[in-house]
């Protein structure tokens, strides 16, 4: 066996691949045994640190999104931009509060929500991001219990779980009671994101017939920090301006 193959045996996947120019490097630049092993652990960890955030990231499903530098801070009529500040600082995380991000449609709650769930994967913690209707999909089609049983440990497990698009869609009971179990099993415990297109006294409409639908919104909201933002659509903002951009080209 080859001395990459040992070394890739071991676990030193990354040093493996390179062993030849690591002595090779090491030859010309004359390091002393203790250098050669210094540069070699420098190697492995920050390729082993690098491989932990990948596995992270695609575990997240946060996709692909804008970063927060793209943000325009000066359309919405109305933001609290030190406490989303806060939120992307991540302290919530620490103290297991969740972030509620309510805003109608095409204010950039949901860019919010993958930026904050990114900064969380760079900072080292787990993540998920799923939509409430992906979710709510998932528990419901487990058909025993000892599978919805895995599916909420699944939703339990994340540092943070951020759910995006609550109120979209209108649920029955059963689908109310799968979503106050996942926020209850975290409750206290630790973090959830939740984007919302409605303020909570307009929740019961989400969930028309649900007992648990007030028990709900007191677990979400008991330890929360609720970020209200209003204005008129960034969408319908971009849109008019492309068609007035369109209009004012000379014609061919």
């Amino acid at each position: 066996m080859s001395l990459a193959d040992q070394l890739r045996s071991l676990g030193l996947r990354h040093v493996g691949a390179r062993i030849d120019d690591i002595i090779d490097q090491a030859t010309k630049k004359r390091w002393s045994p203790a250098q050669l092993l210094e540069h070699i652990v420098d190697q492995e960890t920050q390729d082993r640190s690098r491989r932990s955030v990948e596995r992270r990231l695609n575990r997240s499903r946060v996709g692909r999104f804008k970063p927060m530098s793209d943000f325009d801070w000066t359309w919405p009529k109305r933001i609290d931009r030190a406490a989303v500040e806060a939120a992307l600082g991540l302290d919530f995380i620490k103290q297991a509060r969740n972030v509620v991000l309510v805003a109608p449609q095409g204010l950039g709650k949901s860019m919010i929500a993958k930026n904050i769930a990114h900064n969380a994967v760079m900072a080292g913690h787990s993540v998920l991001f799923i939509s409430a209707a992906q979710l709510l999909l998932d528990l419901a089609a487990q058909d025993s219990a000892r599978a919805l049983e895995r599916r909420l440990r699944h939703y339990s497990r994340p540092a943070l779980l951020v759910c995006d698009e609550i109120g979209y869609l209108s649920y029955d009971n059963r689908n109310a009671d799968l979503l106050f179990q996942v926020v209850s099993r975290r409750y206290e415990n630790k973090s959830i994101v939740l984007t919302t297109n409605l303020a909570f006294s307009a929740w019961p409409s989400v969930f028309p017939n649900a007992t648990c639908a007030v028990a709900l919104i007191d677990r979400v909201v008991h330890h929360a920090d609720i970020i209200a933002i209003e204005g008129d659509s960034y969408r319908k903002r971009d849109a008019e301006a492309d068609v007035k951009s369109r209009r004012k080209r000379p014609a061919p």
